[in-house]
């Protein structure tokens, strides 16, 4: 009978110098992982906090004393001999010189390039958690409404702060959805947000905006359909399918249902628990989707979510709905 793999909970940090910079240390020889940058921490002992087990690991590992702040996510992963969660907060403030005390190299990286180094898998998401949007919104269908309302309700879903957005209409006729998706594109681009078509590969390239998969999609597909440039995101389900999402090169997934829906009554939803188990299956950024709202963030968060993704929470249906994120 096969042991189960060891539990390790290891407590890392954002570490900022005064010019926004984010220090990364290199794995030194010897250590699983060896050569790859990641962010400075280290395991919790027994009877440790995570706070003074980051404390005393930044103090032995980098010489700084620091007080640690606001949690950024905490990531599950499977490695093939152990199973790590990777718990990463901000620091408040630090005091001291950082020299890598255990001859490790170090590199303070500006956070827009820290996607290009080279990173353990649990710690590719905290890359996109620092730098990607925490809210995906999946727009309802535009069949029911006039293109002027959809369009209007966009412009308030983007003023309110959404930064990324799934352009879907599975019940529009293409001649209608054509343009109204291409005005879309234009919203999104005038307000920084990123677009992605649902289903579409040949609009999506089309219009120069990115592509999100249906589950269906991804055996449909032997390599990246759009250029690096272009985002590709997949709804999967399943760990099968969200290792095919990343072999094939998406930026991030979608996962749910997390809890139930009223778009699927009668079904339950995978849970927190359920949804923690298929994350530290891929390092891919994942969305949870399925009855969740801004409120749950810090939930999705603590359970290795990138955010949430939603239509309902996110889709402000008249102009006096509240702000995204408002109580």
């Amino acid at each position: 009978m096969s042991s189960q793999p060891r539990q390790i909970h290891v407590v890392a940090a954002v570490v900022r110098d005064a010019r926004g910079r984010v220090l990364l240390t290199r794995r030194t020889e010897g250590r699983d992982l060896a050569g790859l940058w990641e962010f400075p921490g280290g395991k919790r002992e027994a009877g440790e906090t995570a706070e003074a087990a980051l404390q005393r690991e930044l103090h032995e590992e980098l010489g700084i004393d620091c007080e640690v702040g606001a949690a950024v996510i905490d990531v599950p992963q499977i490695y093939p001999d152990k199973r790590l969660r990777l718990d990463v907060r901000e620091l408040r403030q630090w005091r001291g010189s950082v020299r890598g005390r255990e001859g490790q190299a170090l590199a303070w990286v500006p956070p827009a390039k820290l996607s290009a180094y080279a990173m353990p898998p649990a710690d590719r998401p905290v890359v996109a958690a620092l730098l990607q949007p925490d809210r995906y919104l999946v727009t309802p269908d535009p069949a029911t409404t006039t293109d002027a309302d959809w369009l209007a309700a966009l412009d308030r879903a983007l003023a309110a702060g959404v930064r990324r957005v799934q352009l879907r209409a599975p019940a529009t006729p293409a001649a209608r959805w054509k343009p109204l998706a291409a005005a879309a594109a234009l919203r999104c681009r005038r307000a920084r947000a990123q677009a992605l078509l649902s289903g579409d590969a040949a609009l999506a390239a089309e219009l120069g905006i990115g592509l999100h998969l249906r589950a269906a999609q991804l055996r449909e597909h032997a390599q990246r359909p759009l250029p690096a440039g272009q985002a590709l995101a997949a709804s999967c389900h399943d760990a099968e399918e969200l290792r095919a999402a990343q072999a094939l090169g998406c930026d991030f997934a979608v996962v749910g249902a997390v809890q139930a829906t009223p778009s699927h009554p009668g079904q339950a939803g995978i849970g927190w628990d359920g949804f923690a188990a298929l994350r530290e299956t891929v390092s891919l950024p994942i969305y949870a989707i399925g009855g969740l709202g801004p409120e749950d963030l810090a939930q999705a968060r603590a359970h290795g979510a990138q955010g949430i993704a939603a239509i309902r929470a996110l889709w402000p249906a008249q102009a006096t709905t509240a702000p995204v994120g408002a109580a």
